[in-house]
């Protein structure tokens, strides 16, 4: 949540820093600002509520030049979404913007006499720079020992990016479990609170360590303990996206874009994990030796990388013969997890940074080293705390409502129980190897899919003009449902529950009447005649049935108003081709609407804050 990009160099900083502002506004829209040191030196701060177009209307009336900036966009935590909540926040010396949440805020204003006068804002974030403001006059106008002392009161997540006043063509930064990474090139240094943004500069970057100092100049990147305030080494990463993956290559919206790079993200990830034909872990250190040590599995994942875990753990819970549970990692930490050494602990998100999940997974090390980040973002903050990293190559993720994240985490999670079960012997070597094609099958079958759209945009010109929804399913499908339902609810903003169709007789039938659009999910022979019963008991309250059944099922079509066929030879594999069926309903529906699809309001990409 927020964005922040930073950049020193030779050349136009604004316009860097508003691409980069561009870039990142998947991770908050609510409003945008931005601080430069003019020509002469002097510093010039614009902000406005908003999204980063409206940003960008006043910084070109603004003809000072640059080359020295900070960025943030923001989405709105402590305050309302107001021109005075924007950041950068400034007091005295200091101009500072912030991703985060200051726990201790209030305590601080009281300690430090922080008065009203003082205040602009309603902000967290404009006490943190009011202390930074006070604490470098404090130190005679030493950046270091100010940021000190700043990190030294203060509690909660946070990453800084601070220019201060007499300091020209300098910025300097801290952070404590909020992602910032950092980059020095031949046109200058960079600062970034998501590699999103560095992509068109480098392929080369430094992760900002928690507790230290970052100072950027033009010409090089430098790093100081926080303690101690020495210089250290910074440790050299590679980025191996491409500088055209987080553009939208021609299409309409991100999302859309997303949703057919499925079935090459899907290839790449489960290639990554293939040796012999099947799946082998052994380069990641997880060993058949590891593995065989598992007695329980515990999944900790918040919103569609949760719903990942559940089509996992109910899919091989009964393979693995040994309990596989998928948690609300929110809940996770207050919940007396029963975790012991045996425990196989994966945390499950496609930023890395996801808070919740971040904090329940630093709970569970407390109990074993068995942890495992399932991560589509190398050296992200998850990756780093866990022992292993089970890395997804989806690529960079825009779109704020997640599509090939899902699908890779799904695949990413077969992959390692299937190879657990082996290991169990659970399943043989044959059966180990006709699940493994039937995986990489899963790439065709979703392209085969993809080109199923008539139909979609039929249902989504339906569901336009509808306030409620309801997603059936049974067993996988259910999870699916579950799945939809949030996809569709979160970019269209209709009003949508799923529910275990078995369930809908003790209650929820009440709901059903006339019109009420119900997408029912039906994969599995061995029980599609009962889904296909709970269609009929919705269909005789007169709802309108959306049905996305196996091509090859028998049914009376008098009971459905849409019918979309989806290809699947075994249910265990149905979550493929459903969630890209599910994806395009949410897209087209929301497009239809004339919505936002990619910047849904109330949500941000990346969710850094409890």
């Amino acid at each position: 949540m927020c964005g922040i990009i930073g950049f020193t160099g030779s050349t136009n900083a604004k316009n860097i820093i508003l691409n980069g502002l561009k870039s990142l506004e998947y991770r908050g829209y609510d409003s945008a600002g931005i601080s430069f040191f003019d020509e002469n030196a002097k510093i010039n701060t614009i902000k406005t509520v908003g999204k980063v177009d409206n940003l960008l209307k006043l910084v070109e009336s603004n003809k000072a030049k640059s080359s020295c900036g900070i960025g943030h966009t923001r989405w709105a935590t402590h305050g309302g979404v107001s021109n005075e909540n924007c950041h950068p926040h400034s007091f005295l010396h200091v101009h500072l913007v912030h991703n985060g949440i200051i726990e201790n805020y209030q305590e601080l204003i009281k300690e430090y006499n922080i008065t009203s006068t003082e205040r602009k804002s309603e902000t967290d974030t404009e006490i943190a720079a009011i202390l930074l403001g006070k604490f470098y006059e404090e130190f005679k106008n030493d950046p270091l020992k100010a940021l000190q002392k700043l990190d030294g009161v203060i509690k909660g997540t946070y990453s800084f990016c601070v220019l201060f006043d007499d300091k020209p063509n300098e910025i300097y930064a801290i952070r404590k479990s909020s992602p910032l990474v950092c980059a020095n090139t031949t046109t200058g240094s960079f600062l970034s609170s998501d590699l999103t943004a560095l992509i068109p500069y480098t392929k080369n970057y430094y992760i900002v360590p928690e507790m230290d100092i970052i100072r950027l100049t033009p010409y090089e990147v430098k790093c100081f303990d926080i303690k101690t305030l020495k210089e250290k080494q910074l440790e050299a990463q590679d980025l191996n996206w491409s500088p055209d993956s987080a553009l939208k290559g021609g299409y309409a919206h991100y999302m859309l874009k997303e949703i057919n790079e499925q079935p090459e993200a899907l290839i790449n990830t489960i290639s990554t994990y293939i040796k012999d034909d099947i799946p082998n872990f052994d380069e990641i250190g997880l060993t058949d030796e590891v593995l065989s040590k598992i007695t329980n599995i515990q999944i900790l994942a918040c919103g569609t990388a949760r719903h990942a875990g559940l089509v996992a753990s109910n899919t091989f819970a009964p393979i693995l013969k040994m309990p596989v549970t998928t948690y609300v990692a929110s809940e996770y930490r207050y919940s007396e997890p029963m975790v012991d050494k045996n425990s196989l602990i994966i945390a499950v998100s496609q930023s890395g940074e996801t808070a919740d999940t971040l904090a329940a997974l630093e709970l569970a090390k407390n109990y074993t080293d068995n942890t495992i980040a399932l991560v589509n973002r190398k050296a992200s903050l998850i990756a780093r705390v866990a022992k292993y990293q089970l890395y997804t190559e989806a690529g960079p993720e825009i779109s704020v409502a997640s599509t090939k994240a899902y699908t890779v985490q799904v695949a990413a999670l077969y992959l390692l129980f299937a190879r657990m079960a082996y290991i169990r012997k659970t399943m043989n070597l044959d059966e180990l190897k006709i699940f493994t094609s039937n995986l990489i099958s899963q790439k065709e079958i979703i392209q085969e899919t993809l080109k199923n759209e008539k139909v979609i945009k039929d249902v989504a010109k339906f569901l336009k003009f509808k306030n409620d929804c309801f997603y059936i399913g049974r067993l996988q499908d259910y999870i699916s449902s579950l799945e939809g339902a949030l996809k569709l609810k979160e970019i269209s903003y209709i009003h949508t529950d799923a529910y275990a169709a078995g369930e809908l007789k003790h209650g929820t039938i009440a709901l059903i009447n006339d019109g009420v659009p119900v997408i029912c999910i039906d994969t599995n022979d061995k029980i599609s005649s009962k889904l296909l019963s709970n269609v009929q008991e919705v269909k005789a309250r007169n709802a309108s049935v959306i049905l996305i059944i196996n091509e090859t099922f028998v049914y009376n079509d008098k009971i459905c108003d849409y019918v979309i066929p989806i290809k699947n030879d075994n249910p265990m594999f149905a979550v493929f081709p459903v969630s890209v069926v599910t994806q395009l309903i949410a897209y087209y529906t929301s497009v239809e609407k004339d919505l936002d699809v990619d910047r849904p309001r109330n949500l941000a990409k990346s969710v850094t804050v409890e």
